[in-house]
């Protein structure tokens, strides 16, 4: 298969390097990642500066570039300049340092290549290692993702539907399974931190504690606790369905009453 990777932990990310080493020994890479960190920075694009892109590796099996720009950023640059119209069979956003599970996937850069990949029209995954320890090892998160391209090579998702897996940070032997979930609710505990610049003046943090959340039933948070590979599938649509169905009627009659 011919995929595209990318992360929002930066192109050093180990997440990244570990995928791209278990991937390239039978797949095609290409490798377009930002140069830092750039968690948390959703679908943001890059309109206003210039996005720079410099080669790192360039082979026959495994091409990779970094870029100032967001994880979005990337898979423009990747789709639309470096291969144009040879698109890949899958673009795969991870491997993530840190769960993406809940209200998390509002915020993720990871979610947010995923989902600009099958704004691309391309099958698109998100991948991430539930754990914020710092020496975290990924080979096992890799070669799970391995193990799953094996598996769904012929399936075809769904139009404008993305895959958000999270893998929980356990050994081979301890992976109780694999389920189709829906996405949590987050409980977070985040505030404001204020100090001074050496100059003194003002600056300001978001600061937070790692979240939790509810364990319903079928949901992203229950499976990780459960040690249960995660599996969300994603919709780009937005459009809440339920809602149109019971209010339609008494929503339109009050905004009429307007004109």
């Amino acid at each position: 298969m011919k995929i595209f990777l990318t992360n929002d932990d930066g192109i050093e990310a180990k997440g990244l390097q570990s995928l791209i080493k278990e991937l390239k020994k039978n797949h095609e890479l290409l490798v377009v990642a930002p140069d830092r960190e750039r968690s948390a920075v959703s679908h943001s694009l890059t309109l206003f500066d210039p996005l720079r892109l410099k080669k790192i590796r360039n082979s026959s099996r495994c091409n990779i570039y970094t870029t100032n720009g967001t994880p979005a950023d990337c898979i423009l640059l990747g789709i639309k300049h470096i291969i144009k119209d040879q698109k890949p069979d899958l673009i795969i956003a991870g491997i993530n340092h840190g769960a993406n599970i809940g209200d998390d996937i509002s915020y993720s850069g990871t979610v947010a290549a995923a989902k600009e990949g099958t704004l691309q029209g391309i099958p698109s995954w998100a991948v991430s290692l539930c754990s914020y320890e710092k020496k975290v090892t990924f080979s096992v998160a890799a070669k799970l993702t391995e193990r799953l391209l094996e598996k769904l090579s012929d399936y075809k998702l769904p139009e404008r539907t993305l895959l958000n897996i999270n893998i929980p940070y356990v050994s081979e032997e301890e992976i109780k399974g694999i389920v189709i979930t829906v996405q949590g609710k987050s409980n977070y505990k985040n505030w404001i931190e204020k100090s001074l610049d050496p100059r003194k003046r003002d600056m300001y943090w978001i600061a937070s504690d790692i979240p939790d959340g509810f364990s319903d039933k079928n949901s992203d948070y229950k499976a990780i606790k459960e040690q249960k590979i995660s599996i969300t599938p994603i919709k780009i649509d937005l459009t809440d369905y339920s809602f149109i169905k019971e209010n339609r009627k008494i929503l339109e009659n009050l905004f009429n009453e307007i004109k």
